[in-house]
């Protein structure tokens, strides 16, 4: 039923983009939880990742780096001082030391000794059917270890996505693993400048982006972004935390919302259609 309320919310809080934008599908788009349901729980872990399936996520986006030793390692920043317990440079510690670490207690106490998780860790984990948009943060030197991990565990490439800003990461993916699709991340700043629209397609053009994911705050029209989803129908849009926020994203054809709290939101968009 969840479909048909989504709907209601969208046309009672965004009618005027919809009117704009002539007919639109209502159909669910695909909660995503942000490094996992990283509102409650501390990012990038396993807990934050196991939370977003008992919150009923469609699925997680996580990030990863890889360590000196070769380990790809779930992490959003290139050192542990913002979630580890010591700061360390995560290309120039192998594992082990990286693993002497905990990563939860900056969150709450509660989550003291969480331990940084390995790319195969969040594989071995994800449930059928779920999606998991799987971030690049490091340079195409981690494209190829990727790979291995992806093949070795027979990760879904009907679900699994490859993400990066890095418009090199994205060709390296498209000659490496042509099973899986690779996105372009952009938050498309400055889009209404003159010949900026232009210049962002070329750059998804040439990095062979099979969709798009874009920062929901910027105003980007709807029928600009239909062409970059293409046959793929990849568009995502991060960081979606509140019912607003999700209908404008649904209004541009967003099917993959990136939130924070997905049960939250989820909730939230429930009661609204309620009342």
């Amino acid at each position: 039923m969840f479909p048909q309320l989504f709907g209601r919310i969208i046309l009672g809080i965004a009618r005027p983009a919809i009117s704009m934008c002539g007919s639109l599908a209502l159909e669910l788009p695909k909660f995503i939880a942000h490094r996992g349901a990283s509102h409650d729980a501390p990012e990038n872990t396993m807990s934050a990742f196991r939370l977003a399936w008992q919150q009923g996520a469609d699925g997680i986006e996580g990030d990863f780096f890889l360590s000196k030793d070769g380990q790809i390692v779930c992490i959003h920043d290139k050192d542990t001082k913002r979630t580890g317990s010591e700061n360390l440079p995560v290309g120039k510690s192998t594992l082990a030391e990286l693993r002497k670490l905990e990563y939860g207690s900056w969150k709450d106490p509660k989550f003291k000794g969480e331990p940084l998780p390995l790319l195969g860790d969040v594989l071995d984990e994800l449930p059928k059917e779920k999606w998991f948009l799987l971030e690049i943060k490091d340079t195409d030197k981690i494209v190829q270890p990727i790979a291995e991990i992806l093949r070795l565990k027979k990760a879904d490439s009907t679900r699994v996505v490859l993400i990066s800003f890095d418009a090199n990461v994205i060709k390296k993916c498209r000659e490496i693993m042509p099973e899986y699709r690779a996105c372009l991340l952009h938050a498309l700043s400055d889009f209404n400048k003159t010949g900026q629209a232009d210049k962002y397609l070329e750059i998804i053009k040439s990095s062979g982006s099979q969709g798009l994911a874009y920062k929901e705050q910027e105003s980007i029209p709807a029928k600009w972004l239909s062409k970059i989803a293409g046959e793929n129908q990849i568009l995502a849009s991060w960081t979606i935390n509140t019912p607003e926020s999700a209908a404008r994203a649904v209004t541009r054809g967003v099917n993959f919302l990136i939130t924070d709290r997905p049960g939250g939101l989820r909730g939230e968009l429930e009661k609204r259609a309620e009342q």
